[in-house]
Formats: structure tokens, sequence, C-alpha cells
């Protein structure tokens, strides 16, 4: 039996490590929810002492895990899911060890590599990637060819992408000009799928590698490809305070 005046089903979902609150509400959109054994619906309240909750036929079981935050340098070649059904690389074939359910904040494209963060904390992750939060991203993108001053000054006042968007001022420094390439120093502060990659078709630039490096005051650092670390204290007191 649900309650009007219980916890949300994507938080319960999410707050049990299960994925994201965004992914929550997806599975739930799509039919994979049931609770007490009735598919369900967006802004759905539970009981969570006596309502039972299943995700794709497993039950859902929300022990009040102890948060847990990690950075991950996800390497080309992975997509950002927890499981792929077209059995490509995930992130979750790099994740031995880490003995939580955990979700990514947000996404890199299978062909991007670099920061990712991950945590089984769902109201910081609806916060860090909520559309109207801004949060800075930095990208060291390297291009064929020689990008010219001119294409380097429309990235950063704002390019057209394919669907008529405009995107918002950016920050980006030519690094270096080397071998017939273009090194970039690109900083955004917002999320649209592959935008880095399609503001560069906008100046006709072909992406050969594409790496974040830092998300708001977290480096990347020195984590080896394929590898992750623990948060410190003080990185996750900043993104909760953001």
């Amino acid at each position: 039996m649900t309650d009007e005046k219980g916890v949300k089903l994507q938080k319960y979902i999410a707050d049990a490590g299960v994925c994201s609150r965004r992914a929550a509400e997806e599975y739930i959109r799509n039919g994979r929810v049931t609770v007490n054994g009735k598919p369900a619906g967006i802004g759905m309240r539970i009981d969570a002492k006596k309502d039972r909750v299943a995700v794709m036929g497993k039950t859902v079981r929300n022990r009040e895990n102890p948060r847990s935050y990690f950075m991950l340098y996800k390497p080309r070649g992975y997509v950002t899911t927890m499981k792929d059904d077209e059995g490509r690389k995930c992130i979750t074939d790099l994740l031995g060890g880490i003995t939580q359910r955990v979700f990514p904040v947000g996404r890199l494209d299978r062909d991007s590599e670099g920061l990712l963060l991950l945590t089984n904390d769902g109201d910081l992750s609806l916060r860090l990637t909520h559309p109207s939060k801004h949060f800075p991203k930095t990208y060291r993108v390297t291009v064929d060819g020689e990008v010219s001053p001119a294409d380097l000054k429309r990235l950063r006042d704002g390019v057209v992408l394919d669907d008529g968007y405009k995107t918002e001022p950016a920050t980006v420094k030519a690094e270096s000009r080397d071998d017939g390439k273009t090194v970039m120093l690109i900083t955004i502060t917002e999320g649209k799928n592959r935008q880095i990659r399609r503001m560069l078709d906008t100046i006709g630039a072909n992406v050969i590698i594409l790496k974040r490096i830092s998300y708001g005051n977290l480096r990347l650092g020195n984590i080896g490809v394929g590898k992750y670390r623990v948060l410190t204290e003080d990185e996750i007191n900043y993104l909760k305070s953001l």
C-alpha cells in the first residue's frame, strides 16, 4: 500500500544504491519498476517499511548504506552505464574492490575518457546533474589540423549546435599546435549530450582525443587509466557545498 506522505519512489531506489534518481525515473516510465507486484508510476510515494519495491524483477532493499564517493579515470571504449544490454564494455568492469552499489554522476560518451564521479548518494548526484546548475568542467581536446583564432573566438562566444541550441560562453585556449594537430583546453558550464564534440563540429574540427580533466575544483591528477580512488573528505564537502 502506497503512502502519500512517504518517500518518493525514485528517491528510495537511488538511496538503495541501484541507480541515480534520474535513471530511476526512466525505469519507472519504462515499466521496469513494481510496487507490491504492480507497475509503479511517476510521482508515487511509498512506505519504506511496508511496500515491496522491485526493479527489473529484483527486490530493492534500502538498508541505509553509508555514502561512498569515488573518482574514476574512464578509458575510451567504455560506456557510462552499470550494465549494457548490447554487451559493450561498461564502467562496472572497472570497479572491482568497490563493495557498495554506486552509480555515475553524469556521463562521458563511449569515445571520451577522463574524470567520472561515482556515488550512492542520490541527493548529491541529482543536485550536481540538475540542468539549472552550472558547474565548470574542463576538457583537454586534441583535434586534426590547426584551429584558427577566429574559430577559437566562436567557441568562446557560443556556437549554434545541430539542434538549434546556442551554447553559453566557454573558456577556450589553444594549449599547443604540433604535428598537424591542435590541443585545446575547453571549459564549459553546461552538460548537453556530447556537447564538446558538437561544438567542435560547428567549426569542422575532427576530434582525436577528448579527455575530461576536472570537475569544478576536482582534478583527475595522476590516476591511472581505468583506475579509481576514494574522494577525500575535503572533496566531498566541496561537492556538497555546490
